[in-house]
């Protein structure tokens, strides 16, 4: 007899940079939530789809936990604890190189004894340390919660990832697919393109911006080439705080934001199985941070 279909929303929290995003593109297998090592990477609550034989989970990936700075760092937070109302499963994800539970996963903690939702311990990053520091880890947070099953995982080595979804499947109400079977993310294209363009201006730029960008999609548009071929002309604006950060962001000669706009168009015709025409601008939008039209602009939809 086969087995009655499942399906069921997961929230995926933690700390920022622990690496919810790059596990939830590895479950995935596409690139869905922009990766990059700084705080505050993933803005909005995007939902990936990962369909299974005998189950569609979708995924919900938050903000990481921080103590807010500016209105929109207020709007991210709300966000990741909101969600977590609305799940059926929580996955909480802590980074393998932390001795003790700090300050953030304290108040995660907290908000998911709150919830009293079915929640994942997910142990990431253990291709960093010894055997002996995850079982001191997985005994030090036993402690705290009766969570469902605690998973070490590599997304790095790929370790354990398929465990990650055998344990969610077994928590999840018996119920129809949300999304068509050929779906992955329930983002828009302007929100993939945004979230595309960011991440490659994040990893090129280093440290050499601080974190105070984002992007805009300003126009999309489907046209059909000479030989008949289907193309996205796509021009998108990225937004800096000050003048300074504009010129690193161009870079000389242009070649710092060709280097981004190419890897971008690479990302996403891949991602979306067409040819794409980029064009990229940037211009300053002093303190855009505590503006709060903008910020409104990350809310959950």
């Amino acid at each position: 007899m086969d087995k009655e279909f499942k399906s069921g929303f997961v929230s995926m929290m933690g700390r920022t940079n622990v690496g919810k995003s790059s596990i939830m593109n590895a479950l995935v297998n596409e690139k869905v939530a922009a990766i990059a090592n700084k705080p505050q990477t993933t803005r909005n609550a995007i939902r990936a789809i990962v369909n299974r034989p005998n189950s569609q989970i979708i995924f919900i990936d938050t903000p990481g936990i921080h103590k807010p700075k500016s209105k929109l760092g207020n709007t991210m937070v709300e966000t990741a604890f909101g969600v977590a109302n609305d799940v059926d499963v929580i996955l909480f994800v802590i980074d393998a190189t932390s001795t003790s539970i700090g300050k953030g996963d304290r108040i995660i903690l907290d908000k998911i004894k709150e919830s009293k939702k079915k929640t994942i311990l997910i142990i990431n990053k253990i291709d960093l340390v010894k055997r002996e520091d995850i079982a001191k880890l997985i005994e030090l947070y036993k402690d705290e919660y009766n969570f469902e099953a605690v998973i070490p995982v590599s997304v790095v080595k790929q370790t354990n990832l398929d465990a990650i979804l055998d344990e969610i499947e077994k928590h999840l109400k018996v119920g129809p697919a949300y999304y068509d079977i050929e779906e992955y993310t329930d983002q828009t294209m302007r929100q993939l393109v945004e979230e595309t363009i960011r991440e490659k201006a994040l990893r090129l730029l280093n440290d050499e911006v601080p974190h105070g960008i984002y992007v805009e999609t300003e126009k999309m548009k489907e046209r059909t080439t000479k030989t008949g071929e289907p193309i996205y002309d796509v021009e998108a604006t990225i937004y800096c705080l000050k003048k300074s950060h504009k010129g690193i962001i161009i870079g000389k000669d242009g070649n710092m934001l060709k280097r981004i706009a190419s890897y971008a168009r690479t990302d996403l015709e891949k991602m979306l199985d067409i040819k794409i025409n980029l064009k990229v601008w940037v211009k300053v939008k002093e303190d855009w941070l505590n503006n709060d039209t903008l910020v409104k602009k990350f809310k959950l939809q």
